[in-house]
C-alpha cells in the first residue's frame, strides 16, 4: 500500500436533481451518488493564502485514480466529516502519463454550502 492509498478518504458524488413543487415549479435536491476515493488537502501555498485574505474560500487539491475524472463544477463529499467541496479545474488536464506507475489525477476545489 502507497502512502497515497494511506491518504485517500471515502468521497461521493452529490447529485442535484429538480423534482417538481406541486405548484408548476420546480426545486432543487441534492442526493449522494458514486462512492469513490480521494485525498483532498487544503492549499497552504502563499498565493492560495492571499487569496483568501481577499475573500476566495479556501481551495483544495483533489486527487484521485485516473479512473475517477472530477469535472468543473462537480460537487463532492467527504463522507468522514460531510464536508462538501465544488470542483473548480478539470480533471482531464492534469493525470499522469499513461507510462508512469504512478496512477493519479488532481483538481483544484473549493469548501461549498450546499444551495436550498
Amino acid at each position: 500500500m502507497s502512502l497515497l492509498d494511506n491518504a485517500m478518504e471515502l468521497c461521493c458524488y452529490v447529485n442535484r436533481n429538480k423534482v417538481p413543487d406541486g405548484y408548476g415549479g420546480t426545486t432543487t435536491q441534492w442526493t449522494d451518488g458514486a462512492e469513490f476515493y480521494a485525498a483532498i488537502v487544503l492549499d497552504n501555498s502563499t498565493e492560495a493564502r492571499v487569496a483568501q485574505a481577499q475573500g476566495v474560500h479556501d481551495v483544495y487539491t483533489v486527487t484521485t485514480r485516473k479512473n475517477t475524472i472530477l469535472v468543473h463544477h462537480d460537487v463532492i463529499r467527504r463522507l468522514s466529516d460531510n464536508k462538501v467541496f465544488r470542483i473548480t479545474s478539470n480533471g482531464i488536464d492534469k493525470a499522469t502519463p499513461s507510462t508512469a506507475t504512478l496512477n493519479m489525477r488532481q483538481v483544484s476545489a473549493e469548501e461549498w454550502e450546499l444551495p436550498l
